[in-house]
């Protein structure tokens, strides 16, 4: 008996000073700290059990449309998901945290956008490469 209640001790001391700072590093911990500048395509709120906000950021290369990437990010915030619901199609720079893990009430994505640090004219398109006629 005396040995399984040493071992039940040690095996939740193990826990406490591996597992939870595994934890916390993988979920809470940002990786990562930027902005991502790009066209807002799709902001939507979706979820079977947590509804959380999802977007994707169209970043293009060249004007021209040569290169194109994607930014997917989640949103905690509903004041800022709110702006971003208004401004769907328009230039954005935005402030995000990368974290390694995703939590399913934080949202699907492990980029978690907290700011928006610009929201571009949209006559950023007649500084573009236009095709010759």
């Amino acid at each position: 008996m005396i040995v399984v209640k040493k071992f039940l001790r040690y095996l939740l001391v193990f826990i406490l000073l591996v597992l939870v700072p595994f934890i916390y590093w993988r979920f809470f911990y940002p990786v990562a700290d930027g902005t991502q500048a790009g066209m807002l395509n799709v902001f939507q709120k979706k979820g079977l059990v947590f509804k959380t906000y999802e977007g994707k950021l169209i970043q293009s290369g060249f004007k021209a449309n040569i290169q194109s990437n994607e930014f997917s990010f989640s949103v905690t915030d509903p004041r800022l998901a709110d702006q971003l619901m208004k401004l769907s199609g328009r230039e954005l720079n935005l402030h995000y945290k990368q974290y390694l893990g995703s939590l399913p009430w934080r949202g699907m994505q492990q980029n978690i956008v907290d700011s928006i640090y610009e929201v571009r004219d949209p006559s950023w398109q007649e500084n573009s490469i236009r095709p010759k006629n």
